[in-house]
């Protein structure tokens, strides 16, 4: 047997110690002991650390209890560890060679991981549901159609089992008008922007207006079916979309013949697009003839009122819905869905082709299951708790370690953006990196061609300070801000990423 247990790759932060795990062996008992032996022999793991619980420990490992305390025991009777009642299990005070490295807190590990993670866009993938997902695993396929697993010929828009589920929840908990027929799933959000980057290509569309900050990936995708992207300003009602023309306009955004938003939780600033926006972007494409593709990428994880329902339920035919289960699940299931308007159905599941026509079927069962079964609303409910916790305790922790930073965009989702005084963004990643924490900077998000005047988020104080772009180099200078993603961390590594995040703010 593989060590399959390793998930936390090597230099993984685990229970609240760098362990830097390397394992051997063939077991899951043996591969864990070699790899707890060679961080002590290295100094990795310093006389006295004390190791997380066994419970932490297995929990962040995905491996039974049982193997981990059976590792802690033998260890300790070899004498390398020490348990303690009380005082938890510390590795034992013995002379071990330490290798020659300057002190530093959280230096990333030699493969070059950083020893800390709050770089924003993934949940807590230690708290993936395991065991439920196991058992819908198991209801699923033992209900599966024997054809279930074969190629999938006239199933090119996904399951209809998982269309159904998806519809019907779809529906209750986001407003969508949404039908099986109208579903078609694909392998995440990418891959659903890829197939309509396609079909507006095909239907004779030049141009995709986007937010002025977002990914920059979602306008590579873009721009590999040949579409340009103009940016559209934002500001304190979210974005710009009165900006949007209709034929014969001028400006920055006439002639688009789509729109690219993020209106329940606009990514990266973190605002909800206003009511009057939302209805002027519809307007915009009932009177053009366009397209609004509606980016749900964390629509659940609302904490201060209840969820901003979707664009679409206003306008299902110029609205095109699209959904994870990247961020309320974990993006390797590498599952997502569009409810189209039906007159796109037909020219989408047609761009998928021959070579990319499905999604893997056990998983597109399991999902169903966990969705009928009322797993997937008790995951939604459980991580919304834990994730508005983090924020809470995210923003109580920059309160007392830098006050004068300001944080916003917190009503929602898994991110917030800490705004920094004017000049100090490169240098506070720079500090960062040295501290091992992986962090990105407000500025890696902006349209290259934004003018940082039309910058109007009356939130940030400082928006027309110039300093150096952070991995844009054409982009136009920006307020000062970092990123930070709260949902990222395991439970056990969130407290010491938060203390590094208090140690690189300016003071």
């Amino acid at each position: 047997m593989t060590d399959s247990w390793a998930n936390p790759q090597p230099g993984t932060r685990v229970g609240g110690v760098d362990l830097h795990l390397d394992p051997r062996g063939s077991g899951l008992r043996s591969g864990l002991m070699d790899a707890l032996r060679e961080a002590v022999r290295g100094g990795r793991l310093a006389p006295g650390t004390r190791l997380p619980s066994s419970r932490t420990l297995a929990a962040d490992l995905g491996i039974a209890r049982n193997t981990v305390a059976a590792a802690y025991t033998e260890l300790v009777a070899e004498g390398w560890l020490t348990a303690r009642q009380g005082s938890g299990t510390r590795v034992a005070a013995r002379a071990v060679p330490r290798r020659a490295e300057p002190a530093r807190a959280a230096a990333p590990d030699p493969r070059g991981r950083p020893s800390y993670n709050l770089m924003p866009g993934t949940p807590d993938l230690a708290s993936f549901p395991r065991q439920e997902w196991i058992r819908a695993v198991r209801r699923a396929l033992t209900a599966a159609p024997h054809d279930a697993f074969g190629y999938g010929r006239g199933e090119e828009s996904g399951r209809i089992e998982l269309r159904t589920a998806l519809a019907g929840y779809l529906a209750r908990a986001r407003g969508v008008h949404a039908s099986p027929e109208r579903i078609v799933i694909c392998s995440g959000f990418a891959h659903g922007l890829a197939l309509l980057g396609k079909v507006l290509r095909t239907r004779r569309v030049r141009e995709v207006a986007v937010d002025a900050y977002g990914l920059p990936a979602h306008r590579s995708i873009l721009a590999e079916a040949g579409l340009r992207t103009p940016p559209l300003a934002l500001d304190a009602r979210g974005t710009r979309t009165d900006e949007l023309v209709g034929p014969g306009g001028t400006g920055r955004a006439a002639g688009v013949g789509a729109v690219l938003l993020t209106p329940a939780h606009q990514f990266p600033t973190g605002g909800a697009l206003h009511p009057e926006r939302r209805a002027a972007a519809v307007d915009w494409a009932r009177a053009t003839d366009g397209l609004v593709l509606e980016d749900d990428y964390d629509g659940e994880y609302r904490y201060d009122r209840q969820p901003v329902g979707a664009l679409q339920g206003l306008d299902p035919e110029r609205v095109v819905y699209l959904g994870t289960a990247s961020k309320s699940l974990a993006p390797g299931l590498r599952l997502a869905w569009m409810v189209l308007p039906e007159r796109l159905v037909g020219e989408v599941v047609a761009a998928k082709g021959e070579t990319d026509r499905l999604s893997g079927t056990p998983d597109q069962l399991t999902l169903a299951e966990f969705i009928t079964s009322g797993a997937y609303d008790r995951q939604i409910r459980a991580a919304r708790g834990r994730y508005r916790r983090r924020r809470d305790q995210l923003t109580a922790a920059l309160a007392d370690a830098a006050p004068e930073v300001r944080v916003t965009g917190i009503a929602a989702g898994l991110h917030a953006v800490v705004q920094l005084p004017p000049g100090t963004e490169q240098s506070t990643l720079a500090a960062a990196r040295d501290q091992g924490l992986a962090l990105q900077g407000l500025s890696y998000f902006r349209h290259p061609s934004f003018p940082h005047s039309s910058f109007q988020h009356p939130s940030f104080q400082h928006p027309s300070f110039p300093h150096p772009s952070f991995q844009h180099p054409a982009a136009p200078p920006g307020p000062d801000a970092l990123v930070v993603g709260y949902g990222t961390p395991s439970d056990s590594a969130w407290a010491g990423a938060l203390e590094a995040l208090c140690r690189v703010l300016p003071s």
